[in-house]
C-alpha cells in the first residue's frame, strides 16, 4: 500500500514537473500556455523597431500583443505573429498599422477594421500591412526641407562673405576710412552752419516779425484793393473802351482808305505836291527877304523912289 501511494505520487511529481517545463518554455517564448484568442500573421518590408510583447490596438483599445517576429524568405520581408484575445468582428479585409503611440514606448499595431467586408477574421489568416508616420517621422520630414533652405543660406553667406572680403581689400577700406572722415567732418560744417541759422534766426527775430506784419498789411491792402475792384464798374469802363478802340478803328480806316482831309492828305499825292511846291516857295520867298530885305521894306526921308524889283538870287535848296 505504501509503495503504491509512493508511486501515485511520483507520477504527479513527474507531470508537475512536464507541466511547468512546457510552461515556462511558453513564457520563454512570449506564448500563454492557456490562451484561447487567434494568432494572425502580417508581412512587413520593415518593422522599424518593433518588438515582441508590443501591444496591438483597436481604435485606441489594447485587444492583444505581437508573439514573435520572424525572417519570412531570403529577400528580408518579416513575419509578424500577433495574438488577438478579443471577441470584436474583425474581417479579413482590415489592416495592420504599424504606428508611434509616442516618443517613448516604442512602435505599435494598430488594426483598422473594414466594416465593408462581412468575411470575419479566424487564426492563422494573414492581413494587409501598412505604416501610420510617428512623430519623428513627422518632425524629420517637416526639417528636411528646413535643412536643404539652412544649407543653402549657409553657402550664400559664406559666398557673400568672401565676395564682401575681396572687394575690402586693404585700399578700399582705407578709403571707405578717408570717406567716414569726410562724411563726419561735412556733418560737423552742416551742424555749425545749422547753429549759425539759429543765432541769424534769434537776432533778427524782431526784424522778421515785422516783415511778417507787414506782409500781413500787404495782404490786407490787396483784399481791399479786391473788393474795390469787385465793387467798381468794371464792366461799364471795358464797354466805354471796346467803343473807343472801335472808334479809333474807324479813324484809322478812314485815313487809310483816304477820307476826311487828313485821309486826302495822306493817299492824295497831287495835293502832296502842292503843299510840297508851296513849301518850297515859301522858303524861297523868306529867304530872300532875309537876304534883301529893302526890296519889300521902303523907308526914305526925302521922297527918294525905290529901285524896281529884279528878281531873286536865292536858288532854291
Amino acid at each position: 500500500m505504501k509503495n503504491k501511494n509512493r508511486e501515485i505520487k511520483t507520477a504527479i511529481l513527474v507531470l508537475s514537473s512536464i507541466f511547468l517545463f512546457i510552461w515556462g518554455y511558453s513564457f520563454l517564448k512570449s506564448k500563454d500556455l492557456f490562451q484561447s484568442g487567434k494568432t494572425i500573421y502580417v508581412v512587413y518590408d520593415n518593422v522599424d523597431g518593433l518588438l515582441p510583447k508590443s501591444a496591438v490596438t483597436l481604435n485606441g483599445l489594447t485587444i492583444g500583443n505581437i508573439e514573435d517576429i520572424t525572417f519570412l524568405n531570403h529577400q528580408g520581408k518579416l513575419l509578424v505573429t500577433m495574438q488577438i484575445d478579443s471577441d470584436f468582428p474583425i474581417s479579413k479585409g482590415s489592416i495592420a498599422k504599424i504606428y508611434e503611440p509616442g516618443l517613448i514606448g516604442g512602435k505599435q499595431i494598430a488594426i483598422v477594421p473594414d466594416f465593408k467586408n462581412k468575411a470575419l477574421l479566424k487564426t492563422g489568416d494573414t492581413l494587409q500591412s501598412g505604416k501610420v508616420a510617428g512623430l519623428t517621422e513627422m518632425v524629420a520630414e517637416k526639417l528636411f526641407p528646413l535643412e536643404q533652405k539652412i544649407e543653402s543660406a549657409t553657402v550664400s553667406a559664406d559666398s557673400l562673405i568672401k565676395n564682401i572680403n575681396k572687394i575690402l581689400n586693404q585700399k578700399n577700406r582705407e578709403e571707405i576710412s578717408k570717406s567716414l572722415a569726410s562724411l563726419t567732418e561735412t556733418l560737423s560744417h552742416i551742424k555749425a552752419m545749422a547753429k549759425n541759422a539759429d543765432d541769424l534766426l534769434v537776432d533778427n527775430k524782431a526784424k522778421i516779425d515785422n516783415t511778417i506784419k507787414n506782409i500781413d498789411k500787404t495782404t490786407a491792402n490787396f483784399s481791399k484793393l479786391s473788393d474795390t475792384l469787385a465793387k467798381a464798374n468794371i464792366g461799364k469802363t471795358i464797354k466805354s473802351l471796346e467803343n473807343t478802340l472801335a472808334t479809333t478803328e474807324k479813324m484809322m480806316k478812314d485815313l487809310e482808305s483816304g477820307k476826311g482831309s487828313a485821309g486826302k492828305l495822306l493817299k492824295d499825292d497831287a495835293l502832296y505836291n502842292n503843299l510840297s511846291g508851296a513849301s518850297k516857295e515859301l522858303e524861297l520867298l523868306l529867304a530872300d527877304m532875309k537876304n534883301n530885305p529893302k526890296r519889300y521894306v521902303h523907308f526914305s526921308l526925302f521922297g527918294k523912289k525905290p529901285k524896281p524889283y529884279e528878281g531873286s538870287n536865292v536858288a532854291p535848296k
